[in-house]
Order: structure tokens, then sequence, then C-alpha cells
């Protein structure tokens, strides 16, 4: 489905009804091309980790209420959901009257696994409950002053390479940045990245994490690619890459891809 269709960067109404219809999916499989990869034949397990912070709905007797919620889309799956078309979905709930929770959760569940072709986890927290945050996770090393000689700002996978001993490493950057593909708004994140093999040149890794900075594509794109070109380039072992986006709207997406299928997210950052 084109991407001239969907709400994203035009003026949009906010619903005041229930609409499931507002959910606006975006094939996976053109950018999976753009990347060289076809048919369903892919180098990872993983998912995508949305947090929506604005959910609400009305009670029978009519007071509102309300969550925040993770919502787990699987990598597998046909499509993505763009982004202002599920923030103006779950606006869609907000004069909604639901008899539980519960019912909530069984609804969203229903219509994103709908939407994006594939089984969707959907679960909500209290926003009376701490939702903890960090900077930087436990046992990863911050990249960020590494030396470069001559940064770049234009995707630069030549910057990755990797040589001697095997080593078990993970490694973090703040400095992520990449453009909406259509609206052209900065997507802000942190990269972590875990791996066993040749030890990965720090400075070109930071040299090549910076040559985002200009490069248009959607969040979960941008960590696939991130996978793609380490594990070609570089060779490892076992590799997970996750990025931990800013939140904008309401929603913050938390792609990630791994070679190993135990793998998860990681903790919410102090940016989200």
């Amino acid at each position: 489905m084109a991407l001239d269709n969907a709400p994203l960067g035009k003026t949009s109404d906010y619903p005041d009804r229930y609409d499931p219809s507002l959910l606006f999916p975006v094939a996976r499989d053109e950018n999976r091309r753009r990347i060289g990869l076809e048919d369903g034949r892919w180098p990872w397990f993983g998912g995508d980790l949305w947090q929506a912070w604005e959910i609400s709905w009305l009670r029978p007797d009519g007071v509102p209420d309300l969550a925040w919620a993770e919502i787990r889309f699987p990598a597998a799956s046909p499509s993505i959901i763009e982004s202002k078309s599920l923030k103006l979905y779950l606006n869609s709930l907000n004069q909604a009257v639901f008899s539980s929770a519960d019912q909530v959760v069984e609804t969203v569940t229903g219509d994103l696994s709908s939407a994006c072709g594939a089984v969707v986890d959907v679960r909500f927290l209290s926003v009376d409950d701490s939702a903890p945050a960090t900077g930087r996770p436990t046992g990863y090393e911050l990249i960020d002053n590494e030396a470069v000689d001559d940064v770049v700002y234009e995707y630069a996978p030549e910057s990755l390479s990797a040589s001697g001993e095997v080593v078990s490493e993970k490694l973090c950057s703040h400095l992520l940045k990449s453009n909406c593909p259509v609206t052209g708004q900065p997507d802000w994140g942190t990269v972590l990245i875990s791996y066993t093999g040749s030890a990965i040149n720090r400075a070109g890794l930071l040299r090549y994490i910076v040559s985002f900075r200009q490069k248009q594509d959607f969040h979960e794109h941008c960590v696939e690619t991130l996978f793609t070109d380490l594990l070609s380039r570089c060779k490892p072992e076992s590799l997970t890459v996750c990025a931990r986006y800013t939140r904008r709207g309401g929603l913050d997406i938390n792609p990630w891809r791994s070679t190993e299928p135990e793998e998860q997210a990681g903790p919410r950052l102090v940016r989200q």
C-alpha cells in the first residue's frame, strides 16, 4: 500500500468514535529488498516493541479509564503499522465504552493483528505504577567518545570492520539519528549492539552510526539495515541489534533483530 495514502505528514481530524479502519499497514518487503533480502529469507529473529503512553476509554458508568501499553509486533509480520495511524486509532478509543480493561486489550490485539497480518502481543500497564528507565543498560560500553578522523553524514556501511581474536562485547551509542521518510522529521535513538566475534572497530562503528544522520527510513528498516550490515561486514558468530527510539506523539518504537531467538528489546531508556 502506497504511503501517499497514509495519514503521516497530513492534517488529520482526531476521531470521536472507535474506528479500526484508521490503521494503515505498510508492507515490509520493499525495504527488505533494498538491503538484499527476498522471499522471507531473513537472517534474524526479533520484533518491534512499541510503548504507547496515551490510551484511554470509558467505563460502563461513563468515567474514563486509562493505561499505557507495551505492543509487540513480530518481525515476521508482513506489514508494520504507520505510526500516526496507530496514534489516531488509539485515540479513537477515547469515547468508546468497554466493560473492562481486558476487553480493550482483546479489541486492540485483534485489530492490530488483523492490520499487520500476524499475531500481536498487547499488554496494558497501570500509570499508577512506576515505569523505571535507565541511561545505559548494565554491561554496555559507550562508544560515543571514540576518535573519528573523517566523520560523514551520509550512509557509509564501508566504515564497518572487525579483526583479531574472538570477543564477546556489548556496545552502546546514543548518537543514532535518522529522518522520517515521509515528513523529514528527525528520529533520535540509542543503539545497543551485543555480539560474539572478531572485535568490531569502535571508531568505524561510531562513524557508521553517525552516517545515518541524513538517512530517511522508518525505525524498523534502520535496525534491519544496521543488523545486516554488521552481519555481512563484521561476520560475528552471534549478533543482536536493538534501537530504543525517543518518544514522539505518545509512542516510542524499539525494534530488535538477533541471531538468537530468546533476545528482547531491553529496558526502557531515559529519553522514552
